[in-house]
């Protein structure tokens, strides 16, 4: 017989697994970069300069959602209400003038009710002790059926100028939305990575239990976590209305899905604390990457979605390997 009882050693302590010790953190960077090349490949429009502008503009929207979905999943949460607070933002948007100078009772309203929304869900789920998944399916219900008696079925309407800018504009090649994420993205780095209130985020994520003990309020904490996930969602569904331009009852629809497995995809476990926003939008890039690939292939749409499929288990075994 073969003995194989030192093959697990010697895998871990050979030169091979060296290099892979070092490039594990960077698993999914490095799935990114291939997958790019891979689809570069198989069609060179893939790469022209108008195609990568394309695939930036809709980057935006999807992870500015994913940084607010990172804090409620560290928490061992979801939050499934997101898409319906997208669309809620992006009717308001046109509820007004079609004027830049409803821009601010625009933000005002909007992101308002992304805020209540995400008290409402994180209220839920620690006073009430709803599971995440219900709690946050009922707002995106109760959000619907107020979007449908608010517009009658059909929106109508323009979105501002401003708002137009901020979706589909670019500023010497770069996106107006993309820098929007960039800020918002190193201001919430710096909320969950090092502050202390990101501290308390991966400690009552990790075990509620010991949060307590250590004089946390996990409740607190779940809370404002639901509430930056609430308010980041209507701000990305307000920057997904200047991008599609036309707006309807749908906008943001998929998103909530699409958000958790970028999430999840990014290292950011589902058991709660661990994980952060940088592997988050890393996930958010993949997903951004696929759709767009497998649509300028022009594969019918059952192939769309076995290729996003098998693209998503891929780039999930890269993490799981890491992890291990």
């Amino acid at each position: 017989m073969v003995d194989l009882s030192h093959a697990k050693s010697a895998e871990l302590t050979g030169p091979a697994a060296g290099i892979v010790g070092r490039l594990a953190p960077y698993a999914l960077p490095i799935f990114l970069v291939l997958l790019i090349v891979v689809a570069g490949i198989i069609s060179p429009a893939f790469l022209s300069a108008n195609n990568i502008s394309n695939m930036l503009l809709q980057a935006a929207p999807l992870g500015i959602v994913v940084i607010g979905q990172a804090f409620v999943i560290i928490l061992r949460g979801l939050d499934l209400s997101v898409s319906s607070v997208m669309a809620t933002a992006a009717v308001i948007a046109t509820g007004f003038s079609g004027q830049n100078a409803d821009v601010a009772p625009i933000l005002l309203i909007a992101v308002g009710i992304g805020v209540v929304t995400g008290l409402v869900n994180g209220l839920l789920v620690t006073k009430r002790s709803v599971s995440p998944f219900l709690a946050t399916l009922a707002t995106m219900i109760v959000l619907q059926g107020i979007r449908f008696a608010y517009t009658q079925g059909a929106p109508s309407g323009n979105v501002p100028p401003f708002f137009r800018t901020l979706g589909s504009a670019t500023w010497n090649g770069i996106p107006y939305n993309l820098m929007l994420l960039v800020v918002l993205g190193v201001i919430f780095w710096i909320l969950l990575a090092k502050s202390r209130f990101g501290r308390e985020v991966y400690i009552t994520g990790g075990n509620p239990t010991t949060a307590r003990l250590l004089g946390i309020n996990a409740d607190r904490v779940t809370i404002i976590g639901y509430i930056i996930s609430g308010g980041l969602a209507a701000i990305a569904g307000l920057v997904l209305s200047g991008y599609v331009g036309i707006v309807d009852n749908w906008v943001g629809r998929g998103f909530e899905l699409d958000s958790i497995v970028a999430a999840v995809m990014g290292g950011i476990s589902l058991a709660g604390g661990r994980g952060g926003i940088v592997g988050g939008l890393f996930g958010a890039a993949v997903l951004i990457v696929v759709f767009n690939a497998v649509l300028l292939f022009g594969l019918p749409v059952q192939f769309q979605i076995i290729i996003k499929g098998i693209v998503i288990v891929a780039a999930a075994a890269f993490y799981v390997r890491r992890t291990q």
